[in-house]
């Protein structure tokens, strides 16, 4: 089962909604691609086929990942005062000193973000920070070795 939040599952709504309305698109330049003729050496056929089939491809992985999604409720883990999927969290790096705001999600946005970092859930630091409470302090296992954190406050 796939853990998704509030925020994630509108994200995914939007771009499938973004890829059905963009198939009318795609047969359209297919059609005009197969009019200038040799579909054989045809270069912008070949990559409208292309981009169609990736397309095809990423709408049946919405669909399946919205069908088998689980949507978390943020308010219940929040009230329960630990971290869990949604969660934004200051945490504080116990061997530098420093604070930094890590945002819990199930799958990465891509979007960089200059007021948080993104930790995905099955990541080693998600799955280490996932139902710490404040106060605590969890370990990762991190390519540079191991690094210890604390939850400093639930955002």
């Amino acid at each position: 089962m796939d853990l998704i939040t509030s925020e994630e599952k509108v994200k995914i709504n939007e771009r499938l909604q973004f890829l059905l309305e963009n198939r009318g698109k795609i047969s359209a330049r297919i059609a005009e691609a197969r009019e200038l003729g040799d579909l054989k050496e045809n270069a912008e056929y070949h990559a409208a086929r292309e981009q169609q089939g990736m397309e095809e491809a990423e709408i049946r992985r919405l669909e399946e990942r919205l069908q088998s999604a689980q949507v978390v409720d943020e308010a219940t883990a929040k009230s329960a005062a630990v971290v869990f999927l949604g969660s934004k969290v200051r945490l504080r790096n116990v061997q530098t000193g420093t604070d930094g705001i890590y945002h819990l999600v199930g799958e990465s946005s891509g979007e960089v973000n200059d007021d948080y970092f993104e930790v995905t859930a099955n990541s080693p630091m998600g799955e280490s920070m996932m139902k710490a409470r404040v106060g605590e302090q969890f370990r990762v296992k991190a390519p540079r070795g191991i690094k210890v954190f604390e939850v400093v406050e639930l955002l």
